[in-house]
């Protein structure tokens, strides 16, 4: 595994971070009801190689708990303006403890062949089963 630090933003810029990821390692699609409707394409870096830079205050929070789980396991994070989804909180032991899902897209300096060469990881995140890829990807 080679970290990079990538930098990115949301639209307007009001909310800026840091991530070390390995975007060779691969990228993920989910099929959860939040990821469907937004669309995501993520990379995920651990909460220690995670830095928010600007715009703690410029975000909005969202969190809700899935049918069968006792309490919300991701916090939803958005600019409150220029409305852009910006990096998710999220704790789940399959995920190895605390972690950040980053948009590909919020990234403003990944290398398109890069990004290209990466391989995606379809997860069925709508039935928890973050392991295995769900039936139809075709849509993710």
């Amino acid at each position: 595994m080679t970290l990079k630090t990538h930098f990115g933003s949301c639209h307007c810029g009001a909310v800026r971070f840091e991530a070390d990821v390995d975007i060779a390692e691969g990228t993920v699609k989910c099929n959860c009801s939040s990821c469907t409707k937004a669309r995501s394409w993520l990379v995920f870096a651990r909460a220690d190689r995670f830095r928010l830079v600007a715009g703690v205050e410029s975000q909005a929070d969202y969190q809700w708990t899935p049918p069968g789980r006792a309490g919300p396991t991701i916090q939803f994070h958005f600019c409150k303006t220029c409305g852009i989804r910006t990096p998710a909180r999220g704790e789940l032991e399959v995920m190895g403890g605390a972690f950040y899902a980053v948009q590909i897209p919020l990234l403003d300096d990944v290398d398109p062949d890069e990004l290209a060469a990466a391989s995606i990881r379809y997860v069925d995140g709508r039935h928890d089963h973050f392991d295995h890829p769900p039936a139809d990807t075709r849509f993710l």
